[in-house]
C-alpha cells in the first residue's frame, strides 16, 4: 500500500524523482526526453483536460497511434484525477460506438482522420472530442503548447480508478476492467523487483500502448526504476537488432521472437548487451522458447497476466525458465486451481481453473456489478476463464481458455463477435470461430462455416463481407466451409473437434 499522502500513481511514480535531468524516452528520430520534461508535459496536458471539462473520475477515452503524446496524455490523465481509457487503434467506428456508448467518456481523443465519425458518436453521451496523431500533432498538443506546466496532481486513493480497460468475453460485449491506481502501482513496483530493474536498465518499447503488456509493464515499469526507454513506433526486427548493442531489456509478444529469429543478424554477438528478453500476451511456443536459446543464449522470461489483474506469476530471474510454463505466483499474489463446477481446489499437476488474488486484481466490470459478482469466489479470488495446473515445483502452466477465447499476435479475439458477422451473411447457415496454433500470432483466427446448399459462399466472399466491420487482427486468416459443425449431444457445437481438425493448417509450408 502506498505510504505517502497521495495514492495517485502519478505522485507515486513522481513525486520523489532525485534528478530531473535523467532520461526517461528517446524517441526512434533522437528526440530525448527527460523525466522533468516529462513531468511538465503531463503538466500542461492536465491542464487542457481541466479546460475540456474533465473532472475527477471521468472518463478519457483514447484511439491514437503511439506517440510519445500518447504516453503523455495518460500520464496526464491519471495526474488529473480522471480515469484513462485506451482503445485498440484497429476498431471500427462500428466497434467505437459501443465503448463510447458504454463508457459515458466527457472526452474523445481520436486520430484526426477519424474525427468526424467519432464525432457523431460523442456527441450521444455529450463527449468533446480532441485530437493527437501518429507525430503527437494535434488540436490536444496545440492547446497543451499554450498551457501552464505547473499542475497540482489531485489527490487519489488506493482504490480509486485510474483506468478502464475493455476485455474480450466470449459471449455477449467486451467489459470494461475497473483499475485502481493501487492495482497499477503494486504491481509495477513488485516487478521492479522481481525483474532486476534499475535506473542503468535501457528498454526498447515497441509494443502498442493501448493494452496493460506495453502500457502499464513496459511503461509504468521503467519509470518506477528510474530507467529509460527507447520510444518505438512498432515492430521494426532490423532496428530493434541494432538497438541492443545499447539496450538492456526488450517486451514483447511471441510474435516478436518469431520474427526477429527469422532474421539473419540475431546472433549472442548482437544480444550480448542485453540482460533480459521478456514474453507475454499470449502463449510462446516452446519451441520459440528453445530455438531462442539457442541462438542467443538467453532464455526468454515468459510471464502471464491478464487485462483484469496486470501480472500473476513470472518464471524467476534466476532460476530455471521453462519452457511452456508461465513461473510462479508474483509475491503478494496467490494462484490456484480448482474444479470448474465445484471450485473445490485440486491437486498438483491436476488441470483446472486458474485463479488469483492479490492487490493486483482489478475492482470489477465497469457498470456490471452481477458480472462482477459471478468472476469472483467469496473469498476474494478472481476466476481468471483459463485452464491450466501447477507442477509439483510450483510453476503454472497455461492449458488453454475455459471460453474458447481466441489469442492472436497478443490481442484477445471472441469467436461470438466474428460469429455474428459470418452468420448474418447471405447464405451462411452458421460458423464457429476458433484459434489453431500458428508460429507467429500464437493462434490464428479460423472461422468453419455452413453454407445453405443453392448458395455461393466461399473463402473470399466471406473476408469480403467481414472487411470494414472488424479490426484487422480478428479477421478470419482462413475460412473452411463445410456441411455441416459437429455437435454433442446437447446441439453444443464441439469446438474442440474442430481445434483438432484444423490444429496444423498453419504449419503446412
Amino acid at each position: 500500500m502506498n505510504t505517502s499522502a497521495n495514492a495517485n500513481l502519478f505522485s507515486r511514480l513522481f513525486d520523489r524523482l532525485d534528478d530531473p535531468k535523467r532520461l526517461a524516452i528517446e524517441t526512434h528520430d533522437g528526440e530525448r526526453i527527460t523525466y522533468g520534461d516529462l513531468i511538465a508535459r503531463a503538466g500542461q496536458f492536465a491542464n487542457v483536460l481541466v479546460e475540456r471539462g474533465v473532472k475527477p473520475g471521468d472518463r478519457v477515452a483514447v484511439q491514437v497511434e503511439k506517440s510519445v503524446a500518447n504516453l503523455v496524455l495518460y500520464l496526464a490523465t491519471v495526474r488529473a484525477g480522471a480515469v484513462y481509457l485506451p482503445l485498440n487503434t484497429a476498431y471500427t467506428l462500428n466497434e467505437l460506438d459501443y465503448f463510447i456508448t458504454d463508457a459515458e467518456p466527457s472526452l474523445v481523443v481520436c486520430d484526426p482522420a477519424k474525427a468526424d465519425g467519432i464525432r457523431t458518436i460523442a456527441a450521444k453521451v455529450g463527449a468533446k472530442v480532441d485530437t493527437l496523431d501518429s507525430h503527437g500533432k494535434g488540436s490536444l498538443t496545440e492547446a497543451a503548447s499554450k498551457a501552464s506546466p505547473a499542475f497540482e496532481t489531485v489527490p487519489r486513493g488506493n482504490d480509486d480508478l485510474a483506468a478502464i480497460l475493455y476485455t474480450s468475453g466470449t459471449t455477449g460485449r467486451s467489459k470494461g476492467a475497473m483499475l485502481s491506481h493501487d492495482n497499477l502501482a503494486s504491481n509495477s513496483l513488485t516487478l521492479v523487483d522481481y525483474w532486476r530493474f534499475t535506473d542503468k536498465d535501457v528498454l526498447i518499447h515497441a509494443l502498442p500502448i493501448y493494452h496493460t503488456h506495453g502500457l502499464f509493464v513496459a511503461s509504468n515499469v521503467t519509470l518506477f526504476a528510474r530507467a529509460s526507454m527507447i520510444f518505438l513506433p512498432k515492430l521494426d526486427p532490423d532496428l530493434i537488432i541494432k538497438l541492443m548493442a545499447r539496450a538492456t531489456v526488450l517486451m514483447g509478444v511471441p510474435t516478436f521472437y518469431t520474427r526477429l529469429l527469422q532474421n539473419p543478424a540475431l546472433s549472442r554477438e548482437t544480444t550480448k548487451h542485453m540482460r533480459l528478453f521478456v514474453s507475454g500476451s499470449a502463449p510462446l511456443l516452446a519451441d520459440t522458447h528453445r530455438e531462442w536459446f539457442a541462438r542467443t543464449g538467453h532464455a526468454v522470461l515468459e510471464r502471464y497476466g491478464m487485462t483484469e489483474t496486470n501480472m500473476n506469476t513470472s518464471n524467476p530471474y534466476d532460476g530455471e525458465r521453462v519452457p511452456g510454463a508461465v513461473g510462479f505466483p508474483l509475491p503478494g499474489v496467490s494462484a490456484r486451481v480448482t474444479d470448474p463446477e465445484t471450485g473445490k481446489v485440486l491437486p498438483p499437476d491436476t488441470i483446472g481453473m486458474i485463479e488469483v488474488k492479490g492487490p493486483n486484481v482489478f475492482k470489477g466490470y465497469w457498470r456490471m456489478p452481477e458480472k462482477t459478482k459471478s468472476e469472483f469466489r467469496d473469498d476474494g479470488f478472481f476466476i481468471t476463464g483459463d485452464l491450466g495446473k501447477i507442477d509439483d515445483k510450483g510453476y503454472v502452466h497455461i492449458v488453454g481458455r475455459g471460453k474458447d477465447l481466441v489469442i492472436s499476435g497478443g490481442f484477445n479475439v471472441y469467436p461470438k463477435e466474428i460469429e455474428s458477422e459470418i452468420d448474418a451473411m447471405p447464405g451462411v447457415v452458421e460458423s464457429a470461430v476458433i484459434g489453431v496454433p500458428h508460429a507467429d500470432f500464437g493462434e490464428g483466427v479460423t472461422a468453419v462455416v455452413v453454407k445453405h446448399p443453392e448458395a455461393k459462399v466461399d473463402e473470399a466472399s466471406v473476408l469480403k463481407g467481414l472487411e470494414g466491420r472488424l479490426a484487422k487482427f480478428k479477421m478470419p486468416k482462413r475460412v473452411f466451409v463445410v456441411n455441416e459443425l459437429p455437435r454433442n449431444t446437447m446441439g453444443k457445437v464441439q469446438k474442440n473437434i474442430l481445434r483438432e481438425q484444423y490444429k496444423d493448417i498453419y504449419n503446412k509450408a
